[in-house]
């Protein structure tokens, strides 16, 4: 029985126009969807192979469009390298931005630090496949996710606690100066070694995975089927070409509508954020009336300092200004009565507005976040420990001083 509209793959072998039979390089997957052809070409982030073989697979199919796994703002970042010397840091930290921004930067200077090693920069397999389009005057479509709904949306579906978990594992590989040995050189150079590190770190966060690759995959298979013309090379890390593949075998539009904004936090988030700055104030009302003035004035006082005292010590030990120090003894207490924004928000908007970073700190932070050192000289790395060290300060005291003052409501 013939089915003249099902799928086909063809993964190995196409037939040539010489009776020699011509076998694709394995990273090149040939999908075949009714009248069109996708040639999914897997890549390694910091591999000149890659790059070599990107300019190969183009000048040889002579597609009608190449698609790229990049947005505009890593393309931007990429092609005229002064990403971060445009950041308004000011407005991250107004957005509550600054979390997803760190994590950006520690991604990237492990992707550089490979490529230092590999002798090959970050993103070259996709610049060479947008250089050789131009070149041929082939459509060009930027295919991926942007950046920051990607980060926004992977930082908000991991929990606290493993948030801790991954900025201390990202970090440590990044802190970790041990040199690669040649044979973890030559494996990093046949696979995507960021995305194979994302997954590995995806196993134990499910839902990391969910956003950092498999969002992906469906947003990237969407746009690449929507690009024009019957021919289309798309060059992909090699994490994403089983999940594209199956997408566009699936041959079914998807509504990318719920995955390209960063959702809002869930209601109970908000009603706990609010519960438990609620329970304290209503703990020190009933103290009062209790007890008398004195005793909740004494609480009142004790929450002042278990929550000033930890957020200023963390904006010390950060290095910070003088007067971020203070902000930080006098946010810390009232910002941990209000979920609307944390003391870290506050020091690190008034450390980055007397202590702003010059360009050349900017430019240098990818290499400079790989020394513990630099973190206290960078001073764009200052600003982010002294959003981090009086935040954790904040959060410390805000346990301590609740417990304490709950527990004297039963004395």
């Amino acid at each position: 029985m013939c089915f003249p509209n099902r799928l086909e793959i063809i993964i190995t072998q196409q037939p040539p126009p010489s009776s020699q039979p011509r076998r694709d390089p394995p990273d090149v997957h040939r999908v075949r969807v009714q009248d069109r052809e996708f040639i999914l070409l897997g890549t390694a982030h910091v591999s000149q192979e890659s790059a070599d073989l990107v300019r190969e697979v183009i000048n040889k199919e002579h597609p009608d469009c190449v698609c790229v796994e990049l947005d505009a703002q890593r393309y931007a970042a990429l092609s005229q390298g002064h990403h971060l010397e445009d950041l308004n840091l000011k407005e991250i930290i107004r957005r509550k931005q600054l979390s997803p921004l760190i994590v950006n930067i520690i991604l990237a200077s492990y992707q550089k630090r490979l490529g230092g090693q590999l002798g090959v920069l970050p993103g070259t397999e996709m610049l060479e496949a947008i250089k050789i389009a131009q070149e041929q005057g082939i459509p060009i479509a930027l295919c991926d996710r942007d950046v920051r709904v990607t980060l926004g949306r992977a930082w908000r579906s991991t929990p606290l606690f493993k948030k801790v978990f991954l900025l201390s594992t990202l970090l440590a590989s990044v802190l970790d100066s041990t040199p690669l040995s040649e044979e973890t050189l030559r494996e990093i150079r046949q696979q995507d070694v960021l995305s194979e590190m994302l997954r590995e770190l995806g196993e134990v966060m499910p839902t990391l995975r969910t956003v950092l690759i498999d969002e992906r995959d469906q947003y990237l298979s969407q746009h690449i089927r929507n690009a024009s013309g019957a021919r289309i090379v798309a060059v992909l890390g090699a994490a994403h070409i089983p999940g594209v593949r199956q997408e566009l075998l699936r041959d079914q539009p998807r509504d990318l509508t719920a995955i390209s904004t960063v959702p809002p936090a869930l209601p109970v988030w908000r009603w706990l954020g609010w519960a438990i700055p609620a329970t304290i104030v209503a703990a020190l009302l009933l103290l009062g009336w209790q007890k008398g003035a004195a005793v909740a004035g004494h609480n009142a006082l004790f929450w002042i300092l278990v929550n000033g005292i930890p957020s200023a010590l963390g904006a010390i030990v950060a290095c910070a200004h003088p007067l971020t120090v203070i902000a930080a003894f006098v946010a810390a207490p009232l910002t941990s009565l209000t979920p609307v924004i944390g003391a870290g928000y506050v020091t690190a908007f008034i450390q980055a507005y007397l202590r702003p970073p010059s360009v050349r700190e900017l430019q240098n932070v990818s290499d400079d976040v790989r020394m513990a050192g630099q973190w206290w000289r960078n001073k764009l790395l200052r600003i982010f420990l002294a959003f981090i060290l009086p935040g954790v300060g904040s959060m410390i005291g805000t346990w301590i001083g609740g417990y304490e003052i709950v527990s004297n409501l039963f004395e």
